[in-house]
C-alpha cells in the first residue's frame, strides 16, 4: 500500500465508531494532507477492499421510517464477493442501539439488541452526519453576542463542545445553556474559557431517566458510491465506486506496474537527439528575416 494510503488507513482504523467520513471532515482532522489528496486515498482505500458506503433503510417498532448512511471499515482486504454476502446479512437485522450513521467496523462482531443495554445519557441521534457545526458548537459561539466577556475562540469551542452537548443531551435548551454561562459574571473575565468550563462542570444537569428505545430492524440495505453516494440501484458500482468517480480519481488510467521504471528513464534508453549547431540556426534564421548571415569572428 502507498504511503499515503497506508498512513490515511491507520487514521481511520484509530477513528470511534460512528465517527462522520466525509473526506472534508477527515481532511479537517488530519495533519497532513488536504481535501483532495484524502478524497483520492479513500478512493483507492475503497477500491481495494478496505472501505464500503452502505445506505440502511430502518424499520422502527413506532412505525417510523428512516435511512441511514454507514462507511464499513475492514483492516483486512475484501473482495466484491465478501461484501455482497456482508450486506445481504444486514437485512432483517435488528440495530435497536447500533444503528448511528458514519463509521462502523466490519470486521468486529456487531452486538445483539439483547444483549445491550441503553445508555440514558446517550445524545439524541442525528438522521445522517453533517459537516455542519453542532448546536452545541454554535452556542458556544455565540455566546460573544450574549455578552463579550465571554467571547471563546474557534480552539476553546471545540474544547469545550462535548460538555455543552452533554448538557443538550440531558434536555437543556441553548438558551439556557447561554444563560448559566452569561448570568452573574464577575469583571472583568479574565480567562473565558476557564470559567466556562467550570461552569459547565459545576452545574451540569442530572441525567433524565432512561428510556426504552423501540426496537429498529433494517428492511433494506445497499451499497453507495464511496465518493458521490449515488445507489448501486442507479449506477453500475465497480468496488464500491460508480465510474465517474473512480474516473474523477485515475483509477482505471493505465500505467506501468508499482515499481516498474518505464524503459526510457533507464540509462542508455533514452532517445539521443544529434547536437544542435547553433551559430547555423541563427544564420538560417537571418536569412529567413532578409538579413545578411553574422560574420564568424
Amino acid at each position: 500500500m502507498p504511503p499515503r494510503e497506508a498512513e490515511l488507513a491507520a487514521f481511520i482504523d484509530e477513528l470511534p465508531t460512528g465517527a462522520a467520513m466525509g473526506h472534508k471532515v477527515i481532511a479537517a482532522e488530519h495533519p497532513r494532507y488536504g481535501q483532495q489528496a484524502v478524497r483520492t486515498a479513500m478512493s483507492r482505500l475503497t477500491d481495494a477492499g478496505h472501505l464500503r458506503w452502505v445506505k440502511e433503510h430502518l424499520t422502527v417498532e413506532d412505525h417510523t421510517m428512516r435511512w441511514v448512511t454507514r462507511t464499513y471499515w475492514s483492516r483486512l482486504r475484501r473482495s466484491e464477493e465478501w461484501w455482497a454476502g456482508f450486506v445481504q446479512a444486514r437485512h432483517g437485522r435488528d440495530v435497536t442501539y447500533d444503528h448511528q450513521p458514519g463509521l462502523a467496523r466490519a470486521d468486529e462482531p456487531e452486538p445483539e439488541a439483547a444483549d445491550a443495554e441503553p445508555d440514558p445519557a446517550e445524545a439524541p441521534e442525528e438522521p445522517e452526519a453533517s459537516e455542519e457545526p453542532s448546536a452545541a458548537h454554535r452556542t458556544l459561539a455565540e455566546l460573544r453576542a450574549a455578552d463579550r466577556r465571554m467571547a471563546l475562540s474557534e480552539a476553546e469551542c471545540e474544547a469545550l463542545e462535548p460538555l455543552a452537548a452533554e448538557w443538550l443531551a440531558r434536555g437543556a435548551t441553548p438558551a439556557e445553556l447561554t444563560h448559566a454561562l452569561t448570568a452573574g459574571l464577575p469583571s472583568p473575565v479574565t480567562n473565558p474559557g476557564g470559567l466556562a468550563r467550570k461552569r459547565l462542570e459545576s452545574k451540569m444537569p442530572p441525567k433524565p431517566p432512561a428510556k426504552t428505545r423501540p426496537k429498529a430492524r433494517v428492511t433494506r440495505a445497499v451499497f453507495v458510491c464511496g465518493l458521490c453516494e449515488e445507489p448501486e440501484t442507479a449506477v453500475p458500482l465497480i468496488n464500491g465506486l460508480c465510474a465517474e468517480c473512480r474516473a474523477e480519481c485515475g483509477l482505471d488510467e493505465a500505467g506501468p506496474p508499482p515499481g516498474v521504471v518505464p524503459p526510457t528513464f533507464l540509462p542508455g534508453l533514452r532517445p539521443v537527439e544529434p547536437p544542435v549547431d547553433v551559430e547555423a540556426r541563427a544564420d538560417e534564421a537571418r536569412r529567413g528575416a532578409g538579413l545578411a548571415p553574422r560574420g564568424r569572428g
